[in-house]
């Protein structure tokens, strides 16, 4: 009997899941947001994934319900477990990825190395905390930030002030330590509801103006205790808080050799978006296998390295597939992902992966081909 894997999200992620659904017989059905969105093709229902019964409705069409965001309030996906359909990943492990503060208190308790931080609703608080930590510090948005949204560099309260009196009874803001780090490295960790866990080499990140711009894979470091412990990090956390699906866990390498959480995704994630082409199982079907309960796939490299480029912002004028003739004629190598966005300044409307054997040519061409579509 085929399972019908229920996406709630229409966006790039839900749409790189629909290749591998295909392949292995499972059927994808998407709740979108809005009508044209990039996972159209498989959007059998569009609303707006905070209504509860817009959620119920779906859900009663689906098999198993899983995201391509974290934003379902958490409410709707316990009174969804409640009715007995399966959630992937579970809201008890999902409330850490959408909730920071929750999230930073869960990896305390773990052990798992994090920045030091503390939660505050006043300014004495955080001024205090600016004071103790080197002048300056990270205050986020404890829900609703992504892609460097929800996260400012503060020297004062006053900086936040915003923030601060917008809290509403019982919120709070996280505050963390600005850290001094060498680079930014991801750990993906796919895990089953049995608890069997496959993962990908640890990769470098690259951002720009707070949105990933570029990956590589596997993170050029030749310190392996470092990759040894971005790997242990991940591991813990998968295990810990018990998630179904792809986990990213999002680190810094610190210049005083530390390796420090920065954030968690429960879902696919930007960063392991080079393993379409550059592992033996891409993280979208190895979702899919998790979400599903089916045995994981193998996540061995398919080529010595892969670098992955997204495409931010998109052409001034037209789409990317105007430009297609000249770009995939100069770069026959590079595998070209459109997600079928209007172009917008840092929007992303699109990737290109490289794989090879020569670490420089493969980040080269990725690049140029990339800024080929700008």
């Amino acid at each position: 009997m085929t399972v019908t894997i229920g996406v709630i999200g229409g966006g790039q992620l839900a749409r790189m899941m629909i290749p591998p659904a295909i392949n292995l017989g499972l059927k994808i059905s998407v709740l979108a947001e809005t009508e044209g969105s990039s996972a159209e093709r498989a959007a059998d229902m569009v609303g707006d994934y905070r209504d509860p019964e817009t959620v119920y409705a779906f859900a009663e069409t689906v098999d198993v319900v899983t995201f391509d965001h974290e934003h379902v309030p958490e409410q709707i996906l316990r009174e969804l477990e409640r009715r007995g359909k399966p959630v992937h990943p579970r809201p008890d492990a999902l409330q850490y990825a959408q909730d920071k503060i929750l999230m930073r208190e869960k990896l305390t308790r773990l052990g798992v190395p994090v920045p030091a931080w503390v939660a505050i609703s006043k300014s004495s608080e955080l001024d205090e905390f600016i004071a103790s930590h080197g002048g300056q510090a990270v205050v986020k948005t404890a829900r609703g930030g992504y892609d460097g949204k929800g996260v400012r560099v503060v020297r004062d309260s006053s900086e936040v002030n915003d923030w601060i009196s917008g809290l509403k009874d019982n919120e709070k803001l996280l505050v963390e330590e600005r850290v001094e780090f060498v680079r930014e490295l991801s750990q993906l960790v796919a895990r089953r509801p049995n608890g069997e866990m496959k993962s990908w080499p640890v990769v470098e990140t690259i951002q720009l103006n707070g949105v990933c711009a570029t990956v590589l894979a596997p993170a050029p470091i030749k310190n392996t205790a470092v990759l040894e412990e971005a790997a242990r990090i991940g591991h813990e956390v998968a295990d810990g808080v018990g998630v179904t699906g792809v986990l990213a866990v999002e680190m810094f390498e610190t210049v005083d050799g530390r390796v420090l959480i920065n954030e968690l995704a429960m879902r696919p994630h930007n960063s392991g978006h080079f393993t379409i082409e550059g592992s033996v199982t891409s993280q979208f079907e190895q979702h899919l296998r998790a979400v599903a309960d089916l045995p994981l796939g193998a996540t061995a490299l398919t080529a010595p390295y892969s670098v992955m480029v997204n495409v931010l912002g998109g052409p001034p004028e037209g789409t990317m597939a105007l430009r297609y003739q000249d770009v995939l004629a100069k770069h026959p190598r590079a595998k070209v992902h459109s997600y079928d966005k209007t172009p917008r300044p840092g929007r992303k409307v699109g990737h290109v992966t490289v794989t090879g054997e020569v670490f420089e040519e493969v980040r080269a061409e990725a690049e140029a081909c990339a800024a080929a579509f700008l």
